[in-house]
């Protein structure tokens, strides 16, 4: 392992969110120093087509507009490191992490976003973005007035449900158990 790397501030995580506050983060003067994950760019880099983000009624995909935000980022100096970190010590300041390479921070943004559950069947990833989604806000446009399956029984999976509901002709939502676990104001 290498020398230990001290930053005043590092941003953990580099989605949407992680990107904003080393935007912030810049702008202010505070140096920052991303830490990116193992999926540089987060979530939205899978997503086919964004076409609920302000300001972009054409095509727009993911991955091109996770590009235009680590480039707005860089243009106030943000340093991006490609690094997972798999471990932080809070017990004392600095804060202590460990990737593949160990950092210290005096402050600590963690940005590390959501990540989809799957059921695991073999055809999800060979329809993933063809029929396959694990966002309705994001994708439910695309199945308008078509039979449509949630599965899933949590807040998650209702809130899912209920949107899709004004999209779709029908939404199925398929659960294990006989009650759903969402909040009793989802149901």
């Amino acid at each position: 392992m290498s020398d230990v790397r001290h930053c005043p501030l590092l941003i953990l995580g580099s989605g949407p969110a992680g990107y904003t506050a080393a935007v912030y983060a810049a702008r202010a003067n505070l140096k920052p120093v991303m830490i990116t994950g193992m999926q540089q760019g987060g979530q939205l880099t899978t997503t086919t087509d964004v076409e609920n983000w302000p300001g972009d009624a054409d095509d727009l995909t993911g991955p091109a507009l996770m590009e235009r935000m680590q480039k707005h980022a860089e243009k106030f100096d943000t340093e991006i490191i490609f690094d997972h970190i798999e471990s932080v010590d809070f017990s004392s300041k600095p804060y202590k992490l460990t990737g593949s390479s160990e950092y210290t921070c005096d402050a600590l943004i963690i940005c590390t976003g959501a990540s989809a559950q799957y059921l695991g069947l073999p055809s999800e990833e060979a329809f993933m973005g063809r029929g396959v989604s694990a966002c309705a806000t994001c994708d439910g446009f695309f199945y308008k007035n078509q039979k449509v399956a949630v599965v899933g029984g949590g807040n998650t999976a209702v809130e899912e449900a209920l949107y899709l509901s004004n999209i779709a002709s029908e939404v199925h939502l398929i659960h294990r158990r006989d009650t759903f676990r969402s909040e009793k104001i989802l149901t």
